[in-house]
């Protein structure tokens, strides 16, 4: 796409500043909710004016169809019709009407990509988004229609592409990948095996390298992740079902050895299943779900993930970041990957999704994506003074961030949090951040209460400049990091305090809320 508008717009309100971070909300109608929307959908009413034919959409077409009340949009292929889901989109009409008649991807993937638009989207199916193929050679009929594919940076040469190698025993495959960098202790492995297909993805940094397989014989379902953290090395162990030698690994499948951008890699979902729920709060709970066999997953510090399930018969995708099962662990991260997946989920009675998660039977299944996210260590070098601003359940991705910056990364001199939340038992691990300030000298916590009761002896109210005046401090030989997370409308208004504090945007990092 040529000269393609930016998404959101500049002035957008699902813009944080020129961070793009994160993305706010505008107020929807009584009426308007995505739950509304599902029922609409499901009301028989002829979503795309073509009452229930699909058909192929020139170019042209397209371009015809760009008005408030006729709204075409082209997504990965696929053309819908928009114009009934204005009063429902979130973002609001203007959002929407900057990809009004042209392909829409590029600018959908920047802040929507995880969105399962093909079920949301479904009852507004115009058909199938055809493009002429650019070379015409006179007096010859006219090429076949194509379905574009999607656009793969290339790779900038310092960045070092992994390779792979395997070996085996009678026994036994080990597939061993080389990063060529060091490798983080959250480590930076996923492995699926099902049915004998085999997908290894490494995460590196923002870069994505995937091995994908038909193994060539059968495996036992047991997987084990091995990592040489300083060397860069993993080492994916497979047991043989039957003792014998193989003349090939199997047979390369969809994307194998490809090393490509993370935010350009399809999103790879797993069925695992729910097997506990604790409360931390009066609204809180932490979930564990559990990958299935042959699953395992190292998840890196300030990664997310999402959860995706059927609510009314929609497919409704929510990010989570994972945290650990206590604050604090005792033992260092395990570099053979986990099998269990820990989520803290404030539950809203009036939500869509929490209420559907939260009345899961034990043992129920979920789908789970792969790791997600921008957010590398990368961001950490040398830094002496990190800053976290969070409010409510923007906590979750602090709290890995706060383990490893408190345990392993020896640069760091002083770690502060300031904690927003309405009242004092809405606070998460609250025991747990005492604790940690009674052990850890370089640690330091701060709770804002906007609802406090009449004993709350500490600070009050909402982020502002007289608050962050005092929490952000400069030493002359420092390097900061400011890290946001919470609420749309609190991310956006936090970002420009701390801008006005002069810090840059270097310097800050808003996790996606």
């Amino acid at each position: 796409m040529q000269n393609a508008p930016s998404f959101p717009g500049v002035s957008s309100q699902q813009r944080v500043a020129p961070l793009g971070q994160t993305r706010n909300k505008v107020a929807l109608n009584p009426g308007h909710s995505l739950m509304d929307w599902i029922r609409l959908t499901k009301s028989g009413r002829d979503m795309t004016g073509l009452k229930g034919r699909l058909i192929e959409v020139t170019e042209e077409e397209l371009k015809r169809h760009k008005t408030r009340n006729d709204c075409w949009t082209c997504i990965r292929g696929m053309v819908y019709n928009i114009s009934a889901y204005m009063d429902f989109h979130p973002g609001g009409e203007g959002e929407l009407m900057r990809i009004a008649g042209i392909d829409g991807t590029d600018l959908f993937d920047q802040v929507h990509r995880w969105v399962n638009y093909e079920s949301m989207l479904k009852e507004c199916l115009v058909g199938r988004m055809m493009v002429k193929a650019s070379t015409v050679i006179k007096g010859l009929a006219p090429p076949p229609l194509v379905v574009l594919e999607p656009k793969v940076a290339p790779i900038p040469s310092k960045v070092n592409r992994p390779q792979y190698d395997w070996i085996q025993t009678d026994d036994a495959v080990n597939i061993v990948i080389y990063t060529k960098q060091k490798i983080p202790s959250s480590g930076c492995s996923v492995v699926d095996l099902q049915v004998n297909i085999l997908r290894i993805e490494i995460l590196l940094e923002n870069w994505s390298y995937l091995l994908h397989w038909s193994l060539a014989h059968d495996v036992e379902e047991n997987v084990a992740i091995q990592t040489v953290n300083l060397v860069g090395k993993v080492n994916v162990h497979l047991r043989k079902t039957v003792n014998a030698r193989w003349t090939q690994l199997g047979q390369p499948l969809q994307s194998h050895d490809s090393f490509i951008l993370s935010k350009d890699r399809e999103l790879f979902y797993r069925d695992c299943m729910l097997v506990s729920k604790k409360e931390v709060t009066h609204c809180t709970w932490l979930f564990c779900f559990r990958l299935p066999p042959g699953a395992c997953m190292q998840i890196p510090v300030g990664r997310h993930v999402y959860l995706k399930a059927s609510v009314q018969g929609c497919a409704v995708v929510k990010p989570y970041t994972p945290v650990d099962q206590v604050l604090m662990p005792q033992t260092p991260p395990s570099t053979q990957g986990s099998s269990d997946i820990y989520l803290m989920i404030k539950v809203y009675p009036d939500g869509v999704f929490t209420p559907h998660l939260n009345n899961l039977d034990i043992g129920a299944p979920l789908s789970v994506s792969s790791p997600e996210g921008a957010f590398t260590l990368h961001s950490l070098s040398d830094v002496t003074h990190l800053y976290l601003l969070a409010a409510g359940t923007g906590f979750t991705p602090m709290a890995r961030l706060l383990h490893l910056a408190l345990q392993e990364l020896s640069s760091i001199r002083k770690t502060k949090l300031m904690f927003f939340n309405r009242q004092e038992k809405d606070i998460l691990w609250h025991s747990e951040l005492e604790q940690i300030c009674a052990e850890d000298a370089r640690f330091q916590v701060e709770y804002v209460l906007s609802e406090p009761s009449a004993s709350w002896t500490g600070r009050r109210g909402h982020v502002d400049v007289s608050k962050l005046q005092d929490f952000l401090q400069r030493p002359g030989d420092s390097k900061c990091l400011v890290c946001v997370c919470g609420p749309t409308g609190f991310a956006e208004l936090t970002v420009q305090l701390v801008k006005q504090q002069g810090f840059s945007e270097e310097e800050m990092y808003v996790f996606q809320g």
